[in-house]
Order: structure tokens, then C-alpha cells, then sequence
């Protein structure tokens, strides 16, 4: 661990989902940066960032999620997934900072037909898969004190994402389509959260040890398809007062998008678990306190 065992955890990603929980969770050592004062874009703020608040260990929450657009604007998707990681990565490095960083499930093509092991070889569809693919290798060449997270299909009460989407548009239509062929575990950006910091904690505790390093998968227990989480926000919505709408399941053909999604990137999360202790809880529950909490903001 770096010096100052106490120092702040620096999180990059602005107002992201990730960073929003981080910031919720982790009180006042959480240090969160965005632009303009940090930028994969502008490399030389990158440097600057973890010079300026000689964090304890630093998270990076920031990435390109825009994954249709990443097939068009593939340098800003390089830039975010790739190269600026690596280059935080590697100025972590230089200060004998831990770094974790968080990936995805779409490094994987999705045609395994099981749960995906840290072991299985990254096969990404999309430019935004590369990316990261390539990413998480950049990382772990940088530094040799990093943690990589791949979680997948990640929502929370704030942001943009697929739950508070389906529950905008479940009070407007009576009928909604979604896609019901395309299986994954929906991950909680609270839960998430909750396990970096008891990830940080371990490190605290005990001081880095070489065995840490290396590729985790970090997703909710328990698994469903886009149709399965659509009804299951609505229906917790429902006991909100909002009028449940018709979810009718389509395939993936019948919604087509620029880029490839995985068919089935269901990740299997024990290496977390024996390594760390650490278990994200059911998505279902989550989604039950995602949506309650969502019901209850002013």
C-alpha cells in the first residue's frame, strides 16, 4: 500500500454512476474528479491528478460507455478505454499506488453457453470491447499493484441507465418491447461501490500483497435477461403507485443496434469471493432498493 494508508481514494469519472456511488458510500476520503480537471483526452491532466492529491489508492470509474457510438468514434473510445487508463495506471505505479479499474462483460463474445472465468479468452464483438479487452491488459503491464473489475449491465437510482429508463417509459406506454434473448447479471452501482471499498479495506488491512493483482468479475448474483430486468423494475414500481405496463419479450434481431451485444455474458464472480470475501447481493434485491429509492427522491 502507498505511504499514507489513510490518504484519499481518488475516483475518476465524474458524475458516472459508479463514481456518484463511490462518493455516497465512502465519505469524505472519496476524492472524485471529472473534467475539465481530469481528462483522457488531455493526458497531461492524468499525471497531474494523482500528483495534486497523493491519494492512498486510486479507482478509475471513467470509460467510453457509449458503445454504439464506439464503433464510429473509435479513437475517443481508445483514448477512454485504453490508453488513458494505462497512463493512470502507470502514474499510479511510479507513486506505489494500488489501482483498480473497472471493465466490462462485453470483452466477451457471449457464445460460451456458462458463466464466463477470469480465465476464458476475451473474444470482443465490438470496438468498445476492444477497447476495454485491450485496456485491462494496458493496466495490468502498467502497474503491478492492479485490481480489474469486469462487472456488467450496471444501474442505480441516478445516472442514465437501463432501469430508470424502463421505469420513465413504463409511466408513458401501456406497452413496452424489450429485448428477451440476451442473458446477464444486472449489477447495482451501490453494490459495486460497496465492494471496492471493502476491497480497499482488505488491502488496508493487510498491506498489498502480489496475489491481489490481477482480473475479477464483479457482477449481481443471481442472473436474467433485459425483459426480466424491465419487469422486474416494474413490477417494484408498481408497488409504488405506478400502473404496470405490458413488457412483451422480443429477440435481439428485432432491435438492431450499430453495435453487437452479447448473447449470454453471465460471469462467474468466485474468484472474488475466495480472493477478497467479497459477494455483490441478488439483483433482484437490488433492484427492489434501487427502485424504492428512486420512488422516494424528492
Amino acid at each position: 500500500m502507498a505511504e499514507n494508508m489513510q490518504g484519499p481514494i481518488l475516483v475518476t469519472g465524474g458524475n458516472g454512476q459508479l463514481a456518484t456511488s463511490l462518493v455516497n458510500l465512502g465519505g469524505s476520503r472519496i476524492v472524485r474528479v471529472g473534467r475539465p480537471e481530469f481528462d483522457f483526452d488531455r493526458p497531461e491532466t492524468i499525471a497531474a491528478a494523482v500528483g495534486k492529491y497523493s491519494p492512498a489508492v486510486v479507482v478509475n470509474a471513467a470509460a467510453w460507455t457509449a458503445v454504439d457510438l464506439a464503433e464510429t468514434e473509435t479513437e475517443g473510445a481508445e483514448r477512454a478505454n485504453n490508453s488513458g487508463p494505462a497512463a493512470l495506471a502507470g502514474a499510479c505505479a511510479a507513486a506505489g499506488i494500488p489501482f483498480i479499474h473497472v471493465s466490462t462483460d462485453y470483452v466477451f463474445a457471449g457464445d460460451k453457453g456458462a458463466p464466463y472465468l477470469e480465465t476464458d479468452p476475451v473474444t470482443p464483438q465490438t470496438v468498445y470491447g476492444r477497447t476495454k479487452a485491450e485496456g485491462e491488459q494496458a493496466v495490468l503491464a502498467a502497474n503491478p499493484r492492479s485490481i480489474v473489475l469486469r462487472t456488467s449491465w450496471v444501474y442505480s437510482a441516478h445516472g442514465k441507465n437501463f432501469v430508470k429508463t424502463m421505469i420513465n417509459a413504463g409511466a408513458k406506454n401501456p406497452q413496452l418491447k424489450v429485448v428477451g434473448d440476451q442473458r446477464g447479471n444486472p449489477t447495482s452501482s451501490d453494490d459495486l461501490a460497496a465492494a471496492i471499498l471493502a476491497i480497499i479495506g482488505r488491502i488496508e488491512q493487510g498491506g498489498w500483497q502480489d496475489s491481489y493483482a490481477g482480473i475479477y468479475h464483479a457482477s449481481g448474483q443471481g442472473e436474467t435477461t433485459w425483459h426480466g430486468l424491465a419487469v422486474a423494475a416494474l413490477e417494484e414500481a408498481r408497488e409504488h403507485g405506478q400502473a404496470m405496463p405490458g413488457v412483451t419479450a422480443i429477440r435481439t434481431e428485432d432491435w438492431p443496434t450499430p453495435a453487437k451485444r452479447p448473447q449470454d455474458s453471465r460471469l462467474d464472480c468466485g474468484k472474488l469471493t475466495r480472493v477478497f470475501g467479497v459477494t455483490l447481493p441478488d439483483w433482484r434485491e437490488s433492484v427492489a432498493r434501487t427502485v424504492r429509492t428512486l420512488f422516494a427522491a424528492p
